[in-house]
């Protein structure tokens, strides 16, 4: 029998000094390549999941999805994996960054940690020094967590911020899973512990613990007189506090919560509170809850809810949700009660345009946040709501439509979609590109909007076109993708200027399925193939990092671009294309590969709309049109002669 490997920290331990400290002047190249090499991924993945051998390879249970019947594959030789059902694929660093919810960089530093690889910085001795600096507060602050969570503990003083979280429902079990703590009402406490260690002051104050006094020499402690939550980043570390005033404590503040200030460390736009310990069960359920408060977290986390995790005072953003997309397909707001709860929504609908996620939004009743409806309803009937959220586009609906009295007119119906498809309008204004993905859940909103409104579908398309024209005064859009990195967006499949069409995108396809497999012909291609004539984003990714490796004069294989590329989904999709061609079993010759480029330059030169017949138009007239079309006649050749050697059937246009 198959067992995951759930549960605890990375098997292999974690000796991440810091995040990406590495990046400038470093020979990322070399550093890959070497690590590579080093880690088998079989050994990788066993550590995870439970392995078992099937021919050449290995099977698994996935972790990603609730998996019976092993669906993960394995493959030693290619140092690649694939899930079919979840349709996730990479190399070792792909595994880590999807297992560990981290970015390229920090999964190159825990790989290199496990294969005992020294990773350092070259170049500017700043560099050098900003690196040092990250790790020692890193420690700096792992000491203070420790520090405050003892004196939380144990110090008699600390006996109110017990009753404190005592009387907010807080078990002593949950205070220790998420390492409460509590700073003493002192203005030096933390000050005078740090000079029994090696943590100079200065390290203290960048990391956002101790503030320099403005009224004198010295320093003095940042959180005094407040219940603190460690805040951790996905791989447990600790970066930040959020502290929590005590009443009557420390009655000089005047802000009932403080979390630490940014710093290289704690940006509260990139972090989530509670992801350390709720990633595991975010990934085995597909869902996050996300709350705004940590009360709420450790509440609902007591109350069997593992997968909740809680924004740092400020709305769920973008940032949040693509690091929460690295772990879940459904992602919950959990919106309070009271009126604040519920001015969200925009901001909420725009990132259900923007973003490939099940966004739903869930809003308490009776001014109740997470924690106060969880120990007086009980986790049966907060499950349930859950169960119920809508999502973001009917939440907006229904928050208007309770404005006008809960049925709202024809003439109130028809307002309350203009605001929606205005919100819709912009939030696709303002992404990089309008991809195919985007287009269909463009569509699905819309078609919900008339279920919701009534209002006839025809008319909200054309509404929503409209408003897209007036939004998109900008000028036009980078079609280039951005690579891999601390920033990097996984590319979209979208096409440049016109609607693709499916005998084209096989060309495409096809072209590069060669290439990886035959590199060799990758020289005479390129004298005639730019990454502008190719239309799918992710084909133009891969084609260019397979000409810049050309450039430098390595050869674009299969090992070297999985090497080059960094982004998930690049992996994946060259995995798919390494596959497809090895199912074909045949080496294509030169006169193919040029034909192909022929074909694909010819269409991204023509000013005319690609020549697949529209939708609805007369079948019969549309090829009379196009009959002489030569780049159509060479394709369907190609076509015909590659489905012959598969022993598939051309289809028939009727």
């Amino acid at each position: 029998m198959i067992r995951k490997a759930r549960g605890g920290p990375t098997p292999w331990g974690r000796k991440v000094a810091g995040v990406r400290e590495f990046a400038v002047g470093f020979d990322w190249a070399d550093a890959k390549e070497r690590v590579r090499q080093a880690v088998d991924i079989a050994e990788l993945v066993g550590d995870y999941v439970q392995l078992r051998r099937e021919g050449r390879g290995y099977k698994a249970l996935c972790p990603w999805h609730d998996d019976s019947r092993p669906s993960l594959q394995v493959n030693p030789e290619r140092q690649s994996f694939k899930c079919w059902v979840c349709d996730i694929g990479g190399d070792i660093f792909t595994f880590v960054m999807k297992m560990e919810g981290c970015d390229f960089g920090e999964a190159l530093q825990l790989l290199a940690d496990k294969a005992g690889i020294k990773l350092e910085p070259r170049g500017a001795s700043g560099d050098v020094n900003a690196a040092v600096e990250k790790r020692d507060m890193l420690q700096a602050l792992a000491w203070a967590e420790q520090r405050f969570h003892a004196y939380l503990l144990n110090a008699p003083e600390a006996e109110p911020a017990r009753k404190y979280l005592a009387d907010r429902g807080l078990t002593h079990d949950t205070i220790v899973r998420f390492h409460c703590g509590y700073s003493p009402n002192s203005w030096d406490w933390l000050v005078q512990q740090a000079r029994q260690t090696q943590f100079p002051q200065k390290i203290l104050a960048q990391a956002g613990l101790i503030g320099e006094r403005t009224n004198g020499p010295g320093y003095y402690d940042r959180f005094r007189g407040r219940v603190l939550f460690s805040i951790r980043d996905p791989q447990s570390r600790p970066v930040g506090f959020g502290g929590r005033v005590l009443p009557g404590i420390s009655d000089d503040s005047p802000a009932k919560y403080v979390n630490s200030p940014e710093t290289p460390l704690f940006q509260k736009h990139n972090l989530l509170y509670g992801l350390d310990v709720a990633k595991e069960a975010i990934q085995r359920t597909g869902t996050a809850l996300v709350m705004e408060g940590y009360t709420d977290v450790a509440i609902a986390h007591q109350c069997g809810f593992k997968n909740a995790v809680a924004v740092l005072g400020t709305a769920l953003g973008e940032r949040h949700v693509k690091l929460l997309k690295r772990f879940a397909d459904k992602v919950v707001l959990t919106l309070d009660g009271d009126e604040a709860g519920q001015k969200r929504t925009d901001e909420v609908l725009g990132l259900f345009v923007a973003e490939n996620v099940d966004l739903r939004v869930l809003t308490l009743p009776d001014e109740l946040d997470p924690a106060d409806f969880l120990l007086e309803r009980g986790a049966e009937e907060f499950a349930a709501r859950v169960e119920r959220a809508p999502d973001a586009l009917e939440h907006k609906y229904r928050m208007m439509a309770a404005r006008c009295g809960g049925n709202p007119s024809l003439h109130e119906a028809s307002a309350i979609a203009d605001a929606i498809l205005d919100v819709l309008a912009k939030a696709e204004s303002q992404l990089d590109s309008f991809s195919t993905e985007l287009s269909i859940r463009a569509n699905a909103a819309v078609a919900r909007l008339h279920m919701l409104t009534r209002i006839p579908e025809d008319k909200l398309r054309k509404s929503l076109a409209d408003r897209r024209k007036k939004a998109e005064s900008a000028p036009v859009r980078d079609l280039r993708l951005r690579g891999g990195g601390d920033h990097a967006e996984p590319p979209s499949d979208q096409f440049v200027d016109q609607p693709d069409l499916p005998r084209f995108r096989q060309a495409e396809t096809w072209l590069l399925e060669i290439l990886i497999h035959q590199p060799e012909l990758l020289a005479d291609v390129q004298e005639s193939l730019t990454c502008e004539d190719l239309r799918r984003g992710l084909h133009r990714e891969i084609y260019s990092a397979a000409c810049e490796l050309h450039h430098d004069g390595v050869l674009a294989d299969f090992d070297r671009l999985m090497l080059r590329l960094e982004d998930a989904t690049l992996k994946k999709a060259l995995i798919d294309l390494d596959e497809n061609r090895r199912a074909k079993n045949r080496a294509a010759t030169i006169e193919e590969v040029r034909e192909l480029v022929r074909v694909l330059h010819e269409r991204s030169n023509s000013d005319r709309p690609a020549t697949e017949p529209p939708e609805n138009s007369d079948s019969t007239r549309y090829h009379e049109e196009h009959q002489n079309d030569p780049q159509l006649a060479r394709l369907q050749a190609l076509l015909k002669r590659e489905r012959n050697r598969q022993g598939i059937s051309v289809p028939t246009d009727g």
